[in-house]
């Protein structure tokens, strides 16, 4: 486990990453984590006294990453941008389960099924974070829905999302 204090940032204007609000890894804390590693890779630890695991460190060139502070972590930690933070990290290995309610419901639609799992494995993930994310059982099962409905039509994300805000 690396251990270090930093300051929370936030990206002004930084095209995809405009608004994000995060902490950097320099280079020379990531080869500590990920030795030789310039692609995005997951991370467990602590932050000041909210333990997370399995969240993405993101390349950002020069061999320095960021850990992006979502509001649900911002929330947890009660902090914003400017704020000092304790940071524990150290590489997570551990295998990410799909959403075990997705799952579930894909194995009533074969087409959905097979599109879904000829995704790549990241693409999945993306799928099945974006319906756990969900903070009420309404909006799950809304989620798992529309993702179901794009599987057959064999959609990305970014087509599914729209199609979803054509139908509201």
């Amino acid at each position: 486990m690396i251990c270090f204090n930093t300051t929370i940032l936030k990206f002004a204007e930084k095209g995809e990453k405009t608004g994000w609000t995060y902490i950097l890894i320099p280079n020379e804390i990531s080869q500590q984590i990920n030795p030789e590693q310039k692609k995005s890779y997951r991370v467990k630890g602590k932050l000041d006294n909210f333990v997370f695991s399995g969240l993405n460190l993101l390349p950002m060139g020069d061999g320095d990453f960021i850990l992006s502070l979502n509001a649900d972590i911002r929330k947890a930690i009660k902090k914003i941008q400017g704020d000092k933070i304790k940071v524990e990290l150290a590489y997570d290995n551990s295998e990410y389960q799909l959403d075990s309610d997705l799952i579930e419901c894909l194995q009533d639609d074969a087409k959905a099924k097979t599109y879904f799992f000829s995704l790549a494995k990241s693409h999945q993930n993306y799928f099945s974070k974006w319906i756990q994310s969900a903070k009420t059982t309404q909006t799950k099962a809304k989620r798992i829905t529309i993702a179901l409905n794009a599987f057959s039509k064999k959609m990305n994300y970014a087509e599914m999302i729209r199609n979803a805000k054509t139908l509201n």
